[in-house]
């Protein structure tokens, strides 16, 4: 039984992590052969101000324009 949790910061809209959870699942059943029946996938959003990359949170570094390399937005 696979269980897979995605952290991701908040914004994804409710088709893109549907996309996310089916994506994830034909990978592991492809991939792995594991049964779709039993694959668990959870997402889990954190605020932009709750994740950090290079000592900077991600909102500081999207308000400064400093994401283009790390994230589309």
């Amino acid at each position: 039984m696979p269980f897979v949790e995605v952290n991701i910061t908040v914004g994804a809209t409710k088709s893109q992590k549907a996309l996310l959870v089916e994506g994830i699942t034909d990978l592991l059943v492809n991939v792995l052969n594991k049964n779709p029946s039993s694959t668990q996938v959870v997402i889990k959003e954190v605020g932009t101000e709750n994740w950090g990359i290079s000592g900077r949170s991600v909102k500081k570094l999207r308000e400064e324009g400093k994401t283009a390399n790390i994230s589309k937005t």
